[in-house]
């Protein structure tokens, strides 16, 4: 049923509810279980395990890795031969370490960020007047279900998807769903079509739309979509389904990084190169030169970059949050 291009009488009956008294309790008991809560679906979170592993995603902290990697082994083929020491194990221990402490800060500060803005949202839940077994009671929006009858005044926002049955001076901003920014003026009656075939989404001025907001006057809608039913819905859902993209900042520290690993690899090849043509081929000579190459790379590699990105960009976060 198109609700913006029927009378409010028969969407009110299409409905099955009372514009004096609204639902009843048994019918919202049913209504809710058929459509659920009145609110956009939400993105699944990833496990924390995903998201720990995730920090590990930069080029510069696999290599640190490997790095740590190489020097245990070699380590332990120097304890074996005798020619080391066991404290030798702290160095690859110690970038561990440090890698480890920083993929924990960085999960850390992101938690807190996702905690703020959740507190965010739940101090923002909205409420709405509703008309239920003949009372005004204030609810909040997401116990919304198609049919109930919402009073709406100056100030408040419209919880969800519905055509107004009554209307005083009403004006909505829409700018959110539609883009336009001046206020609509709504109306009960129905609209012209004048030879089209529909009434596009800005123009349908008898209809109320989640995420607008009420700037002037007072009126009655019956709800007509909730949650994902919504035209603001439908924009989410296609969101939703977009791919993620990379912003300007992780494109940057990318190149960055792809810079420094290339040059840092570069720099180690040539390092081992020179020593071995200084000292000669030989295998202490090899494992030597090896190690100060692989140390060079340990050293020139800013570990922490990735993490104090994300630390402060966390941080960040949660001002605005504040």
């Amino acid at each position: 049923m198109d609700y913006h291009s029927s009378s409010a009488e028969d969407v009110i009956k299409e409905l099955g509810t009372d514009e004096k008294r609204g639902l009843t309790s048994e019918r919202v008991s049913a209504l809710q279980a058929q459509f659920g809560p009145n609110k956009l679906d939400e993105k699944k979170k990833k496990p924390l395990v995903l998201r720990f592993l995730e920090q590990f995603a930069d080029v510069m902290i696999i290599i640190l890795l490997i790095a740590a990697v190489i020097s245990f082994v070699v380590t332990c083929i120097q304890v074996v031969n005798g020619e080391g020491e066991a404290i030798e194990f702290v160095e690859p221990a110690l970038i561990v370490f440090i890698v480890v402490l920083n993929a924990v800060m960085g999960l850390v500060q992101e938690s807190k960020a996702e905690a703020a803005i959740a507190a965010l949202q739940e101090i923002a839940a909205a409420t709405s007047k509703v008309m239920r077994d003949g009372k005004v009671v204030t609810l909040k929006s997401e116990e919304l279900v198609p049919g109930d009858v919402v009073l709406l005044e100056a100030g408040d926002a419209v919880p969800a998807d519905g055509r107004i049955i009554e209307c005083a001076s009403m004006k909505i901003e829409e700018a959110a769903l539609t883009g336009e920014s001046v206020p609509v003026n709504k109306l009960v009656g129905l609209l012209q079509l004048d030879g089209q075939k529909d009434v596009p989404l800005g123009d349908r001025k008898n209809m109320v739309y989640m995420g607008s907001t009420v700037v002037y006057g007072r009126g009655k809608a019956v709800i007509t979509g909730t949650g994902m039913n919504t035209e603001m819905g439908k924009i989410a859902s296609a969101l939703a389904q977009a791919q993620d993209e990379e912003t300007p900042l992780q494109l940057k520290l990318n190149q960055l990084s792809k810079i420094l690993t290339v040059l840092v690899v570069g720099i180690c090849i040539v390092i081992f190169t020179v020593g071995l043509l200084r000292s000669g081929i030989s295998g202490d000579a090899i494992l030597d030169t090896f190690m100060v190459a692989v140390s060079l790379a340990v050293a020139a590699i800013p570990e922490a970059l990735s993490s104090i990105v994300t630390i402060v960009l966390s941080f960040g976060t949660r001002k605005m949050a504040n």
